[in-house]
Parts: C-alpha cells; structure tokens; sequence
C-alpha cells in the first residue's frame, strides 16, 4: 500500500525523489531570511525524544530541526535558552545512511508530520528507545523483555483528522489542511501524503467546493472519518447555511461517496444531509477476531485501521485469556478491546467516563451477538469511585487510558488482585510513571513493554506493556 500511494502521487503530481532536500531547504530558507543570520556548521551526534539532530555548538547543546545523527549540517538558530539552543537545518553537508525521501512535497512547511525524512526503521528504533528511557526515568523500570514494533503501512493511514479551513486574501485562495509547522497559519497543501487517498488526494476539490458556497468564510474546519467502506465530511459551519449551498455538499457527497454531515457552531449535535438516511454509523472490522463495530462520525476510534487491529490482537494474546477469567476493561471506549476479549473469556466488565461511547459498546455487544458483557458509566479520573464495580476482583486488567494515564484509579488494583495486567499507552511519560506504580508499590513485574507505529512520520508514541504478579 505505501508504494502504491507513493507511486500514485509521484505520478499524479509529476513528484520524484529529487524534491527531498531542495524543498526542506527552501521552505526552510524562508525563515532564515526573516532571521538575517549567518548559516553555522554543526556535526550531530544524537537524536532528540521529537526527532531533532543533537549537535554541540560554541560548548552547547543544539537541537536542530530535520537533521539526523551522524551528518554534517549547515544550520541556523531560532532560539536561545539558558542551557540549550535550538536551530534548523539549511543544508545537509554529508548526509546519513538513515535519511530518506519524504513522501510528501509539503514535508518542512506542514506540520502534520515530523520525521519523513527519517527510515521507517530508524522511526522505530527512536520510539523504541525514547519509551525504554522514560521507563527507567520516570518509573525506574525495565522490562524483561522488549515487544517487536507493531507497524503497519505508513502512507495514506489516518482515518480521523481535523482539517483546518480558511479564505487568505494574500492568496486568493481558500486553503484547506494542517497548520504550518510551529505557526497558527493554514499550509498550503495540494494533497496529504498520509490521510486515507479518498480525503488526502481531494483537498483541492474540498477547496474549490467550500470557495463555491456563499457561506466559505463561516467553515473553520472539516472533521474527518473514515469507516472500511465509508467516508463521513462533517463541516463546521458558523451561519446558517443556506439551502443552495446544502444543494452543493450533497451534490459533493453523492459524486465523490462521502457521507456529509452539518455542526452548526456553537458545537451541536451534527445533522446527516447526504445520503438522506439519518443512519449516523460508519463501521470497521477487525477481521481476525470476527467483529463488527458501529462507531458515530464523532466517536474516538483509532486513527491507524491496521495498527488497530495488530494492536488488539497483541492484546488478547497477552492476557493468556482462559475460559473461566474474570476480566476488566478500564477505559473501554465502544469495547474495541472489550468485544474481542469476550469471545476467550467467561465475563468482562467495561468502564468508560462517556454514557455515549458505553451506549455505542452496548449495541456493538449486541450487534456481534455477544452477551457475556456488562458495561458501566463512571468517572476513572476521580479518586472516589462508590459502584459495585470497584468492589469486585479480576483476573485480568485491560487498561487503555488518556495521555493524562491512570493515576487516579491505580489506588484501587490492590482490591482488584489481578495477576495480569496489560497497559496501552498513547503517552509513554505517564505510562512509565504508572509502571512505576505497579512495580514498585504493588507488587507487580514489568514483564514486556514495546511500541506500536500508530502515527507514522510522527514523534507521537503508542505503547504497550505488560505486568504480572
């Protein structure tokens, strides 16, 4: 899939390999200019939590945005701190072994991505690393052993995304996409290299359509998901929109097969306006473990499908699942993971803080034939929860928290007395302080801990790890 998508906008686009640096360089130029300063040489030695080059500079550390370990670089500074500076890159002098051509033109100016410049292994290897140091940082902890990286495709795999949308009289132009790197400014983009083709490859039709309708100054933005088979557009709009230019979206809709939906502002609950059906629900299978879910365009589902379903299957093989356990999932969402470990275990139980997401997990309980679930409503991130729920034991723990992680609730997995936990983690910072919880207050062991590539190109980092008694 990456290279057909690679191909296909190299052929679209007339883009080749060749851009990589003159483009990074010249966007980065831009800026230079504006900072009148003399361009530095640095020799960089390491590599950054973000991905930018270390380099020591005048007796200093000196992060340098787009450079890679083991180049020569010429630089510029755009900031000076008391203990570090930080710069970018203007040229690349001797260039590493680990550097590799964006797949996207727009790659220095967009700041949806950070690291295309970077291998996919060398990606890998940087998240790896940067959770196996703030574990022993943060938790003074280390896993017995390292799960191999989970990774997918990494081109054309965001299926949730915010686009910004907005007219710029300097250019005449309506611009729809992701703000400019460290800039409250709309990039100007002719397509996104790593949104699912049928939204990233229509951006200048979503332009031109918006420039079309007489309300174009009143959408600041356009939600985006996508199901297997479905695509949903919700625009935001901040007047009353008229009925000519509801005409224009569903006619949009039905010539390019989305699904559009209308928030008027301050946010409401959307309205459906094509296809005319009031049906609110795209789908997505996770076809291993034989499940169909339901899920509302607005509903938080992961952004990476096939990272997904490598993850929950990871999983459900961790938690060594046996027909008699007793299993609780904290922070179950629509019971992606719930679903899956129903079908292994004798009873689950899911929490959520959000009464729709449980609403959502029950109907896709049901929807899936599935009857050994009970969900529940309750807050995790307070620190007196009352519910019966609480006062139960587990043989197992499935714990999917946000960034934030689960500090608040961790106090009560002595009374759970599970003997398995398996953690997922969008933050690797609080996972390791929670790890460090566990481990040391609890009693537990940090058994196995590894990344998932749920954002390539990203210096975002999914984890999981894997704790037992």
């Amino acid at each position: 899939m990456y290279l057909f998508i690679s191909l296909f906008y190299q052929s679209q686009y007339n883009v080749t390999s060749s851009f990589t640096y003159n483009t990074i360089f010249i966007h980065m130029n831009k800026k230079v200019k504006l900072d009148n300063q003399k361009d530095r040489v640095a020799e960089i030695h390491g590599l950054s939590h973000d991905g930018r080059g270390i380099a020591t500079v005048d007796h200093k550390t000196t992060f340098i945005d787009g450079a890679l370990p083991q180049e020569k670089v010429t630089f510029q500074l755009s900031r000076k701190r008391s203990h570090y500076n930080e710069g970018h890159v203007v040229s690349i002098i001797e260039s590493a072994t680990d550097r590799t051509s964006p797949i996207c033109p727009h790659f220095g100016i967009c700041g949806g991505c950070s690291l295309q410049h970077m291998s996919t292994s060398q990606q890998l290897s940087l998240k790896q690393q940067t959770l196996l140091e703030q574990l022993k940082h943060f938790g003074r902890v280390e896993p017995k052993e390292i799960l191999p990286p989970l990774s997918a495709n990494t081109a054309g795999y965001r299926r949730k995304a915010r686009l910004g949308v907005k007219f710029v009289i300097k250019k005449n132009k309506l611009l729809v996409g992701f703000r400019e790197k460290a800039s409250r400014y709309l990039a100007d983009l002719d397509y996104c290299a790593v949104l699912h083709p049928q939204v990233g490859m229509q951006l200048n039709k979503l332009s031109q359509l918006i420039y079309s309708l007489q309300c174009y100054q009143d959408i600041p933005q356009i939600e985006v998901a996508v199901g297997d088979e479905e695509v949903a557009l919700i625009f935001r709009h901040m007047q009353t929109m008229s009925f000519e230019d509801q005409q224009k979206l569903k006619l949009f809709g039905e010539q390019n097969k989305f699904q559009i939906y209308l928030q008027p502002n301050p946010p409401l609950p959307i309205t459906k306006v094509w296809p005319e059906d009031h049906h609110q629900r795209l789908t997505y299978t996770l076809p291993d473990e034989g499940l169909t879910y339901l899920f509302h365009p607005l509903d938080f589902t992961q952004i990476n499908l096939e990272i997904n379903r490598l993850m929950v299957k990871q999983a459900r093989t961790a938690l060594q699942l046996e027909s008699n356990d007793n299993v609780l999932d904290l922070f179950c969402g629509i019971g992606n993971f719930t679903l899956p470990i129903s079908r292994y275990a004798k009873h689950v139980t899911g929490i959520e803080g959000n009464s729709e997401m449980i609403t959502r997990a029950t109907v896709n309980a049901l929807h899936n034939n599935l009857a050994n679930i009970n969900f529940f409503v309750d807050n995790l991130m307070e620190t007196h929860l009352q519910s019966n729920w609480i006062k139960k034991q587990y043989h197992k723990i499935l714990i999917d928290p946000p960034r934030a992680g689960a500090k608040e609730i961790l106090p009560y997995f002595p009374g759970f007395n599970a003997k398995l936990i398996v953690y997922v983690s969008c933050n690797p910072a609080t996972l390791a302080r929670d790890a460090g919880i566990l481990v040391h207050e609890y009693g537990y062991q940090l058994k196995q801990a590894g990344i998932m590539n749920m954002f390539p190109h990203t210096s975002h980092i999914e984890a999981m790890a894997i704790f037992e008694k």
